[in-house]
């Protein structure tokens, strides 16, 4: 689709691939407020026409390999090209931030190379490059059977966490407290890694399992120069998988100005060759010191950005289209609190009955509560499946803690009845 007639002398942004709308909306709002968007994506446009002025449809993924298409996408863009003035392109997509920056070579588009996408979406890369760094990480060691990964294990002392070297959400990531575990633990992992991108199949990460409080930042590298954008805590659960079962961001959290944070995580995107573009790092605070667990090309899930944005007035779409552009973005908080997000999840497998959400009325300092299943959706808990959440809440607050207050007073008054 097109209408020609929208499409200004600014030029237009290219968008690979529009997400769930449930997740994603936001950011193709906020990216269309500053710039003609067209996106490029597997399905004609339904929700996302209101954003756009233009689309092209062609496959995201191969089919059988689920890998990226990045010849008929390179050809998509470049079609797009020859009718308009692009100015740009990106995506928030994990497994096509690679075929972005490709797009973004091939047209000559400011943004990630290739190699620094990469260095990022293979967690086995990440990890090399930031041991040659000198960078803090956790000990490591990427295997590719069970008793590789028995013996990794054993020589960093437990527990420890298994992982595919190409999966994002935590899918497959799994804690083992001893060595009776860790053949089981090797499978999961392993065959997680068959679900995604075939790039990235086989093989697991053996990580030295750190302790201390996670968060995750999402910050802007222009020029190779990385600032922080949001900061937030995050909750895990359903142990020993590592579910994300909640994230809170504060607009004044003190770690924002923490200098030994803030130099590592400068120190990480020069080692790992990231230039251009809006990344998610995720973090975990030690008695070390800052421990970095990894770093995505692409802005955070999860509705963290979107947490960001409650919480601070930052719209991070429009931040994310002026990179780029190659424009210098320039952001001023318009307010200033604290605000959460909690993921439900059922207490078992199952297939869904009913869901029932509280009121605003109902449950001061909520602000949004979302029904994320419909009734007849099976909803299994890892390892037999992953991101199993039938709704989630967004509360706000003047604190963390009258935050957190909120969050709890308002699950404990949503329901969820599965068929037995």
């Amino acid at each position: 689709m097109t209408d020609d007639a929208n499409v200004t002398d600014d030029g237009v942004v290219i968008l690979v691939g529009s997400g769930q709308q449930a997740y994603r909306e936001y950011l193709l709002a906020g990216a269309a407020r500053r710039r003609p968007i067209w996106i490029l994506d597997a399905a004609a446009p339904t929700w996302q026409t209101e954003y756009v002025i233009g689309s092209t449809t062609v496959e995201l993924l191969d089919r059988e390999r689920l890998v990226p298409d990045q010849e008929a996408l390179i050809a998509a863009a470049e079609a797009v090209a020859a009718e308009h003035r692009v100015v740009g392109v990106f995506s928030y997509d994990e497994t096509l931030v690679v075929t972005t920056a490709l797009i973004a070579e091939r047209l000559g588009l400011p943004g990630l190379t290739p190699r620094g996408a990469d260095n990022c979406r293979n967690k086995h890369n990440t990890r090399q490059l930031l041991t040659a760094a000198g960078l803090p990480q956790p000990h490591f060691a990427y295997v590719t059977d069970a008793e590789e990964a028995l013996a990794a294990a054993d020589s960093f002392g437990y527990p420890v966490v298994l992982k595919p070297r190409g999966m994002g959400a935590s899918i497959g990531v799994i804690r083992v407290d001893g060595p009776e575990a860790v053949r089981a633990a090797f499978e999961v992992a392993d065959t997680a890694s068959h679900g995604g991108n075939s790039a990235y199949e086989g093989g697991v990460l053996v990580e030295e399992c750190v302790m201390g409080p996670e968060i995750s930042i999402d910050g802007v590298v222009f020029d190779g120069g990385w600032t922080p954008l949001f900061l937030a805590h995050k909750e895990v659960g359903l142990e020993p998988c590592f579910e994300e079962t909640g994230h809170m961001v504060s607009a004044t959290d003190p770690l924002l100005a923490d200098e030994e944070l803030l130099g590592v995580l400068k120190d990480a995107h020069r080692a790992l060759g990231v230039g251009y573009g809006i990344t998610h790092t995720e973090v975990k605070l030690t008695s070390r010191g800052p421990v970095i667990i990894e770093v995505n090309a692409r802005l955070g899930g999860d509705l963290i950005p979107y947490l960001g944005s409650l919480a601070t007035g930052i719209e991070p779409g429009e931040v994310a289209v002026e990179v780029a552009t190659g424009t210098r973005p320039e952001w001023t908080p318009a307010t200033a609190r604290t605000v959460g997000i909690r993921f439900l999840y059922p207490h078992r497998n199952g297939t869904v009955r009913s869901v029932d959400v509280p009121s605003l009325a109902d449950s001061p300092g909520l602000l949004e509560a979302n029904v994320m299943v419909r009734p007849g959706t099976s909803l299994l808990l890892p390892p037999d499946g992953y991101l199993s959440r039938y709704a989630n809440l967004i509360c706000a607050g003047e604190s963390p803690l009258s935050c957190e207050e909120s969050l709890a007073k308002a699950a404990a008054l949503t329901t969820i009845v599965l068929d037995s």
